[in-house]
Formats: structure tokens, C-alpha cells, sequence
């Protein structure tokens, strides 16, 4: 078997919405020997108040993997999910991608202005920098996309 950027894949996502159009848009990418390991990353405020408890946000992760499940087929790569700590989200999943040995970080940019990135940080830059492993931005999704699987 040749090796593809698919192979173990880590795919951030952010909440149960974003979770269902990127495993629409992930399933297209990758192939049924594909590992894909959807991270979610819960925030730690390190001295801050906390936005709400970790048990609310583990549970907002749980929504959003169900999300997930709901929309990417049955028939597709092997799952897994992973609920992720951590102050920087960028920092956190690069981290956790290298500890996997992952082939890649794939993920569908979110939407905002650029303005609301300097204000709240911005993950994809966070995730770029210093990765050692590729990070691919894929596409958003199409309002009609067709699953359809080539080998």
C-alpha cells in the first residue's frame, strides 16, 4: 500500500454545525483505509474564568462528534474522536497530530473577518506555524454535495 496524506488524518472541529460540513467534505477526501481522528478543543482559561464549566464544554465536544457521526457515512474510514485540552487551540491539535504521528491537519476554514481573527486569534495561523506535517485547508461545502466515493 503507498502512502497518501490521508492515511491518519487529524480533523479539528470547532462545534456540532461545523461538524457536520466537515465530515461531509472530509468523507470526499479520504479513503475507506483511512484513519481519521476528529479533535475538539476545550479552552483552558490558565487564571481566566472559564467561559462556561468543563462540563457544559465536554458535552458541547460530545454534541459535535454526534454531529459528526450523524452525516459521515457508515461505510467510510475508521473514526475516532478525541477531546483535547489546552490553552493555544492551534498549538494543541499540532501537538496532538505530531503525538499521533499523523500524516496530516485537515480542516474547513470557518468563516469571519479578518478584523475578528486579530481580535480572537486565529487558529489556522496558529496551526501553520512551526506544523511539521502537512495542513490542508479543504474547500467549503457545496449547498448540493453528492457522496461519491472514487477509488
Amino acid at each position: 500500500m503507498t502512502s497518501d496524506i490521508f492515511d491518519k488524518v487529524i480533523v479539528p472541529i470547532a462545534g456540532p454545525d461545523d461538524a457536520a460540513n466537515t465530515a461531509r467534505i472530509v468523507y470526499h477526501y479520504a479513503h475507506e483505509d483511512s484513519q481519521v481522528i476528529v479533535v475538539h478543543v476545550i479552552e483552558k482559561g490558565e487564571g481566566v474564568p472559564d467561559k462556561a464549566s468543563v462540563d457544559q464544554r465536554q458535552e458541547f465536544a460530545e454534541k459535535a462528534y454526534e454531529s459528526f457521526l450523524e452525516i459521515f457515512p457508515d461505510d467510510g474510514p475508521t473514526l475516532e474522536f478525541r477531546t483535547l485540552y489546552g490553552r493555544n487551540v492551534g498549538e494543541t491539535i499540532r501537538n496532538a497530530a505530531e503525538e499521533e504521528s499523523a500524516t496530516a491537519i485537515a480542516f474547513v476554514p470557518r468563516a469571519g473577518s479578518r478584523w475578528i481573527k486579530f481580535l480572537t486569534g486565529d487558529v489556522t495561523t496558529q496551526l501553520l506555524k512551526g506544523s511539521k506535517i502537512p495542513v490542508i485547508a479543504l474547500p467549503k461545502e457545496e449547498k448540493r454535495m453528492v457522496f461519491t466515493h472514487e477509488a
